[in-house]
């Protein structure tokens, strides 16, 4: 037998269970509820059918076209529409792990409050006089010179950190589930926050998105609560039997993170009334996932009759668990992310589009290009830091950053997928969406989703007179793009001469 029969493959079960590993993200849920409770289950319903199913199924037509270039997603779009396209599209994905840096190396001081006090006390925090805000953006630009320090010295026992991070923030969905049904049987079925009709299940109980342009809005959350699936795309040669499996594998995650996400937003219901825990001004995206675990210890303490004093003391435990799952978990994806997107971005482009010093690899490892994007990361977190907001806006407008760049390139690989089905010398071992129309209309209708959603996130904060986040959410974008295009035009200027 030869070695290629070797080569295990990936049953259904398992290609269900990647999938679900790779897309759902449990923080996720808590942030919906805080924005549209109830209300947030039938976009996540609508948004896997429009958006999740059809995007993957495209990633995975292009992983079998496109399975032994190494270029990954630069590649699939170099080869469907043009270099300068591709270019673009790449740059633009790699900003999404900058602008999540930016996010994440500020955030990342919250599960660790959580950890060491078992609630978010950031917005108490100040170093040498400044705000706390500030003081934030001072700890984020300190965590980043520290991460860089770290990874150009090529350390890879940070991924020991991440499996033990990701198997807590497994944990805390099942936490999450059986904590929820020991509220409700303690509390004899009665829900915190009540259904009261079927616009509880559309009516947001946030006032700031309580009008339709709010909930449209939303539906940006929704599309990047299904972000990750642009690594299914390599697993359709690795699956047994891919033709049967691989539709019925990704239609069967879908459900099952649609119908999870669903369930879990129901859960928080149970046990948090919104009025009473989230309307708070301490409150914030950042910080919500650990209020509601928190909340959840208090009412499974109040439910069995425990004192308050001992049900806070149980809310601050499961704080403090939550805290810890998360930094471990943060930091490993931290590290993995600072060189990862980077590396891939400069091997799949082409030979010359970087500068030969900032392309140089060390050990596998982009040192020179690392440093100047740790730069890049610092200067765009201490100029929104320093821009005089309350911690609370500061997140709202590090996550609203995180949502748009993150989105934006899954328009740019969907509609690539258009001239890719037209052009018929590039083999396509694995076709889901077949004939002429039907390719189209679903490009179509997948890269629409995700610019309306875009949209209307961009706009509803300058609508309601928060001008400078709608600033910020396409600020990155269009400074990436350009960019990326000068730095195409360099290079196809110097490749002329």
């Amino acid at each position: 037998m030869s070695s290629k029969n070797n080569v295990k493959k990936l049953s259904l079960m398992a290609l269900i269970l990647m999938i679900f590993t790779s897309v759902y993200g449990f923080n996720n849920m808590p942030r919906s509820y805080y924005l549209m409770g109830y209300g947030a289950i039938p976009f996540y319903i609508i948004s896997a059918i429009i958006f999740f199913i059809p995007f993957a199924f495209m990633m995975a037509e292009y992983g079998a076209a496109f399975r032994n270039e190494k270029g990954g997603i630069y590649s699939w779009m170099e080869k469907s529409v043009g270099p300068r396209y591709a270019f673009v599209g790449t740059f633009m994905w790699y900003a999404s792990a900058v602008i999540w840096m930016v996010n994440t190396s500020s955030g990342l001081w919250i599960p660790i409050s959580n950890a060491i006090f078992g609630s978010d006390t950031t917005s108490t925090w100040s170093l040498f006089g400044l705000s706390s805000t500030q003081t934030l953006g001072i700890l984020g630009v300190l965590w980043i010179i520290f991460v860089c320090f770290i990874s150009t010295k090529g350390l890879d026992k940070i991924k020991k950190v991440t499996s033990i991070g990701g198997t807590a923030v497994a944990l805390l969905n099942l936490v999450l589930l059986f904590g929820a049904i020991a509220v409700l049987i303690g509390n004899k079925g009665q829900l915190a926050e009540p259904i009261v009709n079927a616009a509880s299940f559309i009516k947001s109980p946030n006032p700031a998105y309580a009008s339709t342009i709010s909930m449209f809005s939303f539906l940006v959350y929704a599309i990047f609560a299904f972000g990750g699936i642009e690594v299914v795309g390599g697993l359709v040669d690795q699956t047994e039997n891919p033709e049967k499996n691989f539709p019925k594998g990704i239609a069967v995650a879908a459900i099952i993170i649609a119908i999870g996400y669903a369930v879990g937003i129901f859960c928080i219901g149970i046990f948090t009334n919104w009025a009473q825990v989230l309307s708070p001004d301490t409150v914030h995206k950042a910080n919500v996932g650990y209020v509601v675990m928190n909340n959840l210890g208090y009412q499974i303490g109040m439910a069995f009759g425990a004192s308050q004093q001992v049900a806070i003391q149980i809310g601050n435990w499961i704080a403090r668990f939550v805290g810890l799952s998360m930094l471990l978990a943060l930091t490993g994806a931290f590290f993995t992310m600072t060189y990862a997107p980077l590396k891939q971005l400069i091997e799949g482009s082409p030979k010359g589009l970087f500068p030969e010093k900032f392309a140089k690899l060390n050990n596998g490892i982009p040192v020179n290009a690392m440093i100047v994007q740790a730069t890049v990361v610092i200067v765009i977190i201490l100029l929104v830091s320093f821009g005089g907001k309350s911690v609370s806006k500061f997140f709202d407008v590090l996550v609203a950053m995180t949502n748009i760049a993150m989105t934006v390139p899954y328009m740019f690989l969907s509609a690539a997928f258009i001239f890719f089905k037209r052009k018929e010398e590039i083999q396509k071992p694995f076709e889901i969406f077949k004939g002429k129309t039907f390719p189209i209309v679903v490009s179509v209708i997948v890269t629409a989703t995700v610019g309306f959603a875009n949209v209307f996130s961009i706009i509803e904060p300058a609508m309601n007179g928060d001008i400078a986040t709608t600033i910020w959410s396409i600020a990155g974008p269009i400074i990436f793009s350009v960019v990326a295009l000068l730095m195409f035009r360099r290079y196809e200027k110097n490749k002329s001469i």
